[in-house]
């Protein structure tokens, strides 16, 4: 079993930059495909960003590409997702997944973390 814990979401104002954490326990996450989700008041949870397995690949909604980078660290055991010239669009809580996949579907994904809010102010 796997436990994801997210942090660093809060509010901030366009154009400003944010780093999300996700800590696993349970497993390595250098054995996990990890992808970061979010969803907005009364919209399904869409993807943000996954890495894959070996942290050689990633993939990006078109909607955060050149903004947005997902990373991990081996050894802290934790995904990250760096934010910057954050919009008011981007408001939404944030969810850290992992699994054997790398994916941006987000039924591939066997753990979730509890979700942390992001808020802009335009």
């Amino acid at each position: 079993q796997v436990q994801l814990v997210e942090s660093g979401g809060g509010l901030v104002q366009a154009g400003d930059s944010l780093r999300l954490s996700c800590v696993a326990s349970g497993r390595t996450l250098s054995t996990l495909g990890m992808g970061w989700f979010r969803q907005a008041l009364g919209k399904e949870r869409e993807f943000v960003a996954a890495l894959s397995l070996d942290g050689d690949s990633t993939r990006y909604a078109e909607s955060v590409k050149g903004r947005f980078t997902i990373s991990r660290d081996n050894a802290k055991n934790t995904v990250y997702l760096s934010m910057n010239n954050l919009k008011p669009e981007d408001t939404a809580v944030y969810y850290c997944a992992a699994g054997n996949v790398f994916s941006i579907v987000k039924r591939t994904y066997d753990y979730w973390g509890q979700g942390t809010q992001v808020t802009v102010s335009s």
